[in-house]
């Protein structure tokens, strides 16, 4: 939960800190499955629990790397991460990302969102940076972590 005063006009108070955290997220077959679908990317690591099984030993199918980092924007938003006044956010980009270590089927993941920097490109723009922590339930070991930035339109 965020904390009460978390609005646009006091996000600077927040810069440097853990602003919040997500609610733990199941990534199943089934989501692997339709993100292989979607994307093209079937891999038989991702989408043959058989073949996992066999040819390794035992393990589960593998989440796409790219599936645990299209978890963020929604988890974020999710939390809270943007303040109600600003109607319109826009993914801008993600500056810096590390993938280390897998999300097997079955895991559960959530985010932790330190705010990093905030500037101002413009009028009514706000330029939010964030560093985001993918957890694994169990794991001590982060499934991946990324800077990203989100522009924030505002109306006045």
């Amino acid at each position: 939960m965020l904390p009460e005063d978390y609005t646009l006009a006091n996000l600077s108070h927040f810069v440097g800190r853990e602003v919040g955290v997500s609610r733990w997220t199941l990534v199943d077959q089934e989501r692997i499955d339709r993100f292989a679908e979607c994307t093209g990317d079937d891999q038989w690591i991702h989408t043959d629990p058989e073949r996992v099984a066999r040819e390794m030993d035992g393990a589960l199918p593998v989440a796409h790397g790219y599936l645990t980092l299209s978890l963020l924007p929604r988890l974020r938003r999710d939390m809270g991460i943007y303040p109600p006044e600003a109607p319109t956010v826009l993914n801008y980009g993600i500056d810096r990302v590390r993938f280390l270590r897998p999300v097997y089927a079955g895991s559960h993941v959530r985010v932790r969102c330190k705010l990093i920097e905030i500037t101002f490109p413009g009028p009514n723009r706000i330029l939010m940076k964030t560093s985001n922590r993918m957890e694994i339930q169990d794991s001590k070991k982060p499934a991946l972590l990324a800077d990203t930035l989100a522009l924030l339109l505002t109306e006045s």
